[in-house]
């Protein structure tokens, strides 16, 4: 007898966090890992040693100006982007910061979670006091673009010398979006 199974939807959630969770650490760099072999490493084009990223992972959480915001598939993380505040001596450019460092683990897309990580970050940094989110990301990466484009980011400028991948420059794009 074929019997259909049916799957609870997958639970998502997002946050931003201060510390790491035990397993978190080894959850992050895995779905890093995955995220640059696919092409989507947030400037990483070749995986870096384990303790690379653990360290990275790490640093990030020791940098003031730098909020982590993970997204979570069924509790495990699969992906994440960084809110940049501007320094305290940036007065000028105090009411902006920068979306950055954004990836997912090519086994959570589909779920839905980019788009939550984005609603996330647009309100903590409205709840912070800014009213614009700039951000980067190369031409090659066809689906950010896409989604950054959906999500009311504003395509500005072009940089042709933005990031050299295989010995050939790539272009870069920049965006912002008021809050």
């Amino acid at each position: 007898m074929n019997e259909k199974v049916i799957l609870p939807p997958a639970k998502i959630k997002i946050e931003s966090i201060q510390s790491l969770k035990y397993g978190d650490l080894y959850d992050l760099c895995d779905s890093t890992e995955s995220a640059i072999t696919e092409g989507g490493g947030f400037g990483w084009i070749k995986v870096p040693s384990r303790k690379v990223l653990e360290n990275y992972w790490r640093g990030v959480l020791t940098i003031p100006e730098r909020e982590l915001i993970i997204g979570r598939l069924d509790n495990v993380v699969a992906g994440s982007c960084q809110l940049i505040k501007p320094s305290k001596n940036n007065e000028a450019q105090k009411n902006s910061c920068s979306l950055t460092t954004f990836f997912l683990a090519p086994w959570a897309r589909g779920y839905g979670i980019t788009p939550e990580l984005i609603k996330f970050a647009e309100n903590l940094a409205k709840n912070k006091g800014f009213n614009v989110i700039t951000l980067d990301v190369r031409e090659t990466q066809k689906r950010a673009i896409e989604i950054y484009e959906q999500n009311g980011f504003i395509k500005f400028g072009e940089n042709p010398f933005y990031a050299t991948v295989s010995k050939k420059f790539v272009k870069g794009y920049y965006y912002y979006k008021q809050l």
